[in-house]
């Protein structure tokens, strides 16, 4: 796969973390042979998270992530640990650097400790090895994941660049989105509404991902708009094996396509892709015991421009609305914002997660589920005030049988 047919969200993600003046920046540039990050004596020269998009051998197309030094002080230290934290949602595989000149402080520890709770595989690169000194090792840490190198001279760069590879090919291959579900010679029509908030000259992500999961499948793909559906239903010889449509046409579509065909969303396959569509199941339950005032989250992944029609921040509050028939409180955020705190929420309403990495996407899922506030995302939500869940879960029995 070339680099530009892998998204930010697909790739494997390389974090690099320790304290300032560890040479972290030093470090990133010798283990990717270039320039990413600015490079000085001075300590907390790396003031923001620095992300690079990229094609790393032997692991392929990752992003490679340089962090602030987490030791770093003052009120906008503390916005950048703050930072630095956040960016530790999204890693899959991070490496926590270590001068062998200050050996392991505190803060290494801290960094340490949040990698393991978060179980986040990450190596130990004792930095600046080359100077004199006896080979420091961390008590507790297998030997196998420590590194003595020198960005500086490039002693054991090659060795740790290794083994960021080795880990990374060790994390679990994702659920497909639809590949698993259909087989080689079938036909899967997919509904793409074509308005005033669609992206102009271009399709959305899980929509160009779905048509490639399909066509990998070795299956075919039928794409049309939710206006020519039921005539390009009429007009095939046999049934599709399935119908995916964006969830705001769900209404008009599930009106147009025969009960016997496998109906589901773009939303609800995603949200399986990224390892949380039981949880969005189960979540959904609570649009019918909201009650007036009763706060609800509304939060996209992606920080697209506003327009009208928007289906976060427009469509889903007018079928809130209607479907609850209460006078709700809601708000929103888009992009890497997510409220650390969601226990004064009665209900999160995600999207599918598309530009969010999997694991970034499920620290968002374990937080409101450790603050016991149900979560459940635009599919099965929709699918849900349209009374049709369990027709768009069908291709997933046990999680139909789920549906209350």
């Amino acid at each position: 796969m070339s680099l530009n047919e892998v998204v930010s969200a697909q790739r494997v993600h390389i974090g690099f973390f320790g304290c300032r003046n560890a040479g972290k920046s030093s470090l990133v540039n010798a283990v990717t042979g270039q320039e990413l990050s600015v490079v000085s004596d001075t300590a907390g020269t790396t003031t923001d998270p620095v992300k690079k998009s990229m094609e790393l051998l032997p692991i392929g197309p990752v992003v490679i992530v340089d962090t602030p030094g987490f030791d770093d002080l003052g009120e906008l230290g503390e916005k950048r640990v703050a930072r630095t934290r956040d960016v530790l949602r999204t890693i899959d595989v991070a490496v926590l650097v270590i001068s062998v000149e200050s050996g392991v402080r505190d803060t290494d520890r801290e960094l340490l400790a949040l990698m393991e709770e978060r179980k986040i595989p990450y190596l130990i690169a004792w930095n600046k090895s080359d100077t004199e000194g006896p080979a420091m090792e961390l008590a507790g840490v297998l030997v196998e994941r420590q590194f003595w190198v020198s960005a500086k001279t490039g002693q054991g760069v090659k060795e740790l660049k290794d083994a960021i590879g080795a880990l990374a090919k060790e994390e679990k291959e994702p659920i497909p989105l639809v590949a698993d579900l259909i087989r080689p010679g079938e036909l899967i029509v997919l509904v793409t509404p074509i308005d005033s908030a669609a992206p102009k000259g271009r399709l959305i992500l899980p929509q160009q991902q779905t048509i490639r999961d399909i066509l990998d499948a070795d299956g075919r793909a039928l794409v049309v708009k939710e206006s020519e559906l039921k005539l390009t239903l009429e007009e095939l010889k046999d049934p599709p094996a399935m119908v995916i449509t964006d969830s705001q046409a769900f209404k008009k579509v599930a009106a147009d396509v025969p009960e016997g065909v496998p109906l589901t969303s773009f939303s609800i396959l995603m949200a399986r892709h990224k390892g949380f569509l039981e949880l969005a199941v189960e979540g959904v339950a609570k649009l019918d015991s909201l009650r007036d005032g009763d706060r609800v989250l509304i939060c996209e992944g992606c920080t697209h421009h506003r327009q009208c029609g928007d289906i976060g921040t427009e469509k889903l509050p007018k079928w809130l609305a209607s479907y609850t028939g209460k006078a709700l409180q809601l708000e929103f955020t888009s992009g890497k914002g997510f409220p650390a705190n969601v226990s004064e929420y009665a209900l999160v309403i995600h999207c599918g997660g598309c530009m969010l990495t999997e694991r970034e996407v499920l620290a968002r899922m374990e937080q409101a589920v450790e603050q016991h506030t149900p979560v459940t995302n635009y599919g099965t939500a929709i699918a849900r005030m349209n009374g049709i869940l369990k027709r768009s879960l069908s291709i997933f029995p046990d999680l139909e049988k789920k549906v209350r």
